[in-house]
């Protein structure tokens, strides 16, 4: 099993099987709730990978399809408890938001995943330094601090996806002005934007700018971030930001209406070549 796969990613995986077994098995999701004694609901939900499934219902599932084969079962088997394993990033449950852990398992199990930022750089492409900048300014009382400070190490963690094994292709399109907002100080900008600079030069990662002269773009509603998958592409996922919440959606139109926008944001960037220059040189004038 592949230590370095998401349990989503994982559940996304076995689920894929399962769906293969029922189909070869002529059995329709309906038919198989009735006869596991389940709701069509708990049903969708382990065939959608939103949850996981025991190992007992399993065996019993591999029954009902016809699954008999010894080492195909213990396949599964192993594939179902490794999927069922809590990942590193739900210790943070008690700091982090909800929809914020659940984009993370999102981001793990992906195949591309593309943003738009038109105010900070990308948390996964945060600093420590600047991370504990915008966080301490998000929550502003000192009394947070223990939670900025476990927030900023689950920002650092999730770096470890750019450079991983399984890490997805990444596409990120920065407003200029988030070039230009000093946070901090000039020493943490210098240092935030020469990160950006080598995190570019990963071959799983693009990094452009959309300069002040391209104008208005589709993009200045907010930021967002569209997480696609190669096994189900119905399944894409867009994450809004917004003043009264993160919302995570999964609906097709909405989908699609926000990857329209990425690419018309991205037609009015900088290329990103051009763009990694324009970084080093953003971060030069702040040294």
């Amino acid at each position: 099993m592949n230590g370095s796969a998401s349990p989503l990613m994982l559940r996304r995986r076995l689920r894929t099987e399962l769906r293969m077994a029922r189909l070869k098995s002529d059995l329709t999701q309906d038919q198989v709730a009735k006869a596991m004694e389940w709701s069509l609901s708990k049903m969708n939900r382990i065939e959608k990978a939103k949850s996981g499934i025991s190992i007992n219902d399993l065996k019993a599932l591999l029954r009902l399809y016809g699954v008999t084969d010894k080492e195909r079962t213990e396949e599964l088997l192993a594939l179902a408890r490794a999927a069922r394993q809590t990942p590193w990033w739900r210790r943070y449950n008690d700091v982090a938001t909800a929809e914020l852990l659940e984009l993370i398992d999102y981001e793990f199990a992906a195949s591309t995943v593309s943003q738009f930022e038109p105010t900070l750089v990308p948390g996964i492409l945060q600093t420590e330094e600047y991370a504990s900048e915008v966080l301490q300014a998000f929550y502003g009382e000192t009394s947070k601090t223990e939670r900025v400070a476990a927030l900023v190490d689950l920002r650092t963690r999730r770096r470890e996806l750019l450079a991983s094994v399984t890490a997805p292709k990444f596409s990120f399109v920065l407003d200029e002005s988030v070039i230009h907002r000093l946070v901090g100080s000039h020493a943490i900008m210098n240092k935030q934007l020469l990160h950006l600079v080598n995190v570019a030069e990963l071959p799983n990662v693009a990094i452009q700018i959309v300069p002040f002269a391209a104008g208005l773009s589709t993009g200045t509603k907010g930021p967002f971030k569209i997480v696609r998958f190669a096994d189900s592409p119905d399944e894409d996922i867009v994450f809004i930001e917004s003043p009264r919440g993160d919302v995570i959606s999964d609906d097709p139109n909405e989908v699609k209406s926000y990857l329209r926008a990425f690419e018309r944001i991205t037609e009015s960037a900088l290329g990103p070549s051009d763009s990694v220059g324009f970084l080093r040189k953003a971060g030069d004038d702040m040294a």
